[in-house]
C-alpha cells in the first residue's frame, strides 16, 4: 500500500483509537501499577489475533506478529504506559479522575499509536519477519525498560533492532526528528541529607549547629559545578527540585535535618562522576565547616540514549514516506532523560520525535506540566509511522 493509503485506512478506526486514548488518560496509573492499562492493552492486541505474553518486567506486555512472506528478521516497536504524580488542571470530558495522578507525558497517545499499528498490521502483514511490540511500564523514573531486559524481554523475543518514539509539543503537526548518536542524556537522581543539633532559633541560636545554614550554602555551590569542573560546551544539567526541614507550626526552632534532593543529566560518564563527586565534596565539606554532618545518596536512573548511526536513515525514510523529506528534521541533543536508552545498549535503533503540534500564538503546553494533553490528530499519523518503518525493515526485500 502507498504511505496515503495506510494513513487512510488506520484513519477509518481513528475514533476507537482516540477512545483508547482518552479511555486510558482518564485511568492515569503510575511506575509499575499499569495493571488496568496492560490488561486494555493485552486484549485489544488478542482481539486482533496477535500473540501477547504479559506481566514481563512486572506489568509489561508483549504483542508479537508475525509477516506472510517469508523472511527470519525480527523487530520491536516500544511504546511507554505509565503517568505521572501530577494534578491535573484540565477540565475536558477525559480529564484524569485519579487524584495527584495524570499524562503529563504523552504515554497515554504512545501507547494507542502503538496499539494502532498492530491493528493496521494484523490486517495488513505483508512484511517477512517478526514485529513485536513492547508495551513498557515505568519509564518515568522507574526503569521499567531495564526491569523487562532483566526479565528475559531480548532472549524471549529476539530482536534484530529496536525503535522507541516520543512526542514533542512545540513541534508542528506532520514534523519528525532525529539525530544519529546521543539524542538524550543520562538522568540521575542525587540527595543530602544535612543534620545538626537543632535548637532554639529565637532563645539560643548560638548553642546549636544550624543545618539551614550549611543548606543556604549548598544550594548556591551546587550551581557552581557544571562551570567550574566541566568544559564549557559540555552538555549537563544540574538542577534542584526538593527541599525539607523544619516544621511550619515551629518557625523558632532550627531543625536538626535537612534534605535536598534533585537530578543530574550528562552525555558522558566522566561527567557524570564530576558530578557525583562534586556534589559529595560539597556537602561534606560545608557541613563539617559548619559543625554538622552530610550524607549523600546517589542514584543512578538511565544512561544516555544513543542512536544507532547507520538506523538513522531507516527511521528518516520511514517518516519521510508519510510527510516529506522536509518535513524530517535533525532534533537537537537534549537533557531530558529516556530509560529507552536500556533497550538501545542492547540493540541497535532509534528514538523518533513525531510534532504533537502548537497553537497559532506559539504556545503550547509542555510534557510534565499540569495543563498538558496528547493530541489526538496525530494518532492516525504515528500509527502510520510505526507501519511505515515496519515495511522499510522488513518489507521492501526478502530478508530470509
Amino acid at each position: 500500500m502507498s504511505p496515503q493509503t495506510v494513513i487512510d485506512a488506520i484513519k477509518r478506526f481513528e475514533s476507537e483509537l482516540k477512545s483508547i486514548r482518552q479511555d486510558i488518560h482518564r485511568h492515569p496509573e503510575t511506575r509499575f501499577e499499569e495493571t488496568r492499562t496492560a490488561a486494555l492493552v493485552a486484549g485489544k492486541l488478542r482481539e486482533w489475533g496477535l500473540e501477547v505474553e504479559e506481566g514481563i518486567g512486572r506489568t509489561g506486555v508483549v504483542g508479537t506478529l508475525r509477516g506472510r512472506r517469508p523472511g527470519q528478521r525480527a523487530i520491536g516497536l516500544r511504546a511507554d504506559m505509565d503517568a505521572l504524580f501530577i494534578q491535573e488542571e484540565n477540565d475536558f470530558a477525559h480529564a484524569s479522575t485519579v487524584p495527584g495522578k495524570m499524562h503529563a507525558c504523552g504515554h497515554d497517545g504512545h501507547t494507542t499509536m502503538l496499539l494502532g499499528a498492530a491493528k493496521y498490521l494484523a490486517g495488513n502483514p505483508d512484511f517477512g519477519g517478526t514485529v513485536h511490540f513492547i508495551f513498557q511500564p515505568a519509564e518515568e523514573a522507574g526503569t521499567g525498560a531495564a526491569a523487562m531486559i532483566s526479565d528475559g524481554l531480548f532472549d524471549r523475543f529476539p530482536c534484530d533492532s529496536v525503535y522507541g518514539m516520543h512526542n514533542t509539543p512545540g513541534m508542528a503537526v506532520g514534523q519528525f526528528a532525529t539525530r544519529p548518536g546521543p539524542i538524550l542524556a543520562g538522568a540521575d537522581f542525587w540527595g543530602v541529607t544535612f543534620t545538626g543539633t537543632g535548637g532554639h532559633g529565637g532563645a539560643a541560636p548560638h548553642l546549636a549547629t544550624d543545618t539551614t545554614v550549611v543548606l543556604g550554602h549548598f544550594l548556591l555551590a551546587v550551581h557552581t559545578i557544571l562551570p567550574r569542573n566541566l568544559r564549557p560546551t559540555e552538555p549537563a544539567a544540574l538542577s534542584v527540585g526538593y527541599v525539607s526541614g523544619g516544621t511550619a507550626g515551629s518557625p523558632n526552632v532550627m531543625p536538626s535535618r535537612v534534605v535536598v534532593r534533585g537530578t543530574a543529566r550528562y552525555f558522558r560518564p566522566e561527567a557524570q562522576a564530576v558530578i557525583k563527586q562534586r556534589l559529595e565534596a560539597l556537602a561534606t565539606t560545608l557541613a563539617a565547616a559548619h559543625g554538622c554532618t552530610a550524607e549523600l545518596t546517589y542514584e543512578v536512573l538511565c544512561p544516555p540514549t544513543v542512536n544507532t548511526a547507520e538506523k538513522v536513515p531507516v527511521t528518516e525514510a520511514a517518516a519521510a514516506a508519510l510527510v516529506g523529506a522536509a518535513n524530517v528534521g535533525e532534533f537537537p541533543m537534549s537533557t531530558g532523560g529516556e530509560d529507552f536508552a536500556f533497550m538501545l545498549q542492547q540493540k541497535p535503533g532509534v528514538f523518533m520525535r513525531i510534532g504533537n503540534g502548537v497553537n497559532a500564538d506559539g504556545s503550547f503546553h509542555n510534557v510534565h506540566t499540569p495543563k498538558y494533553d496528547f493530541n489526538d490528530d496525530i494518532l492516525a499519523l504515528g500509527a502510520a509511522y510505526w507501519a511505515s518503518l515496519v515495511q522499510q525493515e522488513l518489507g521492501l526485500e526478502d530478508n530470509a
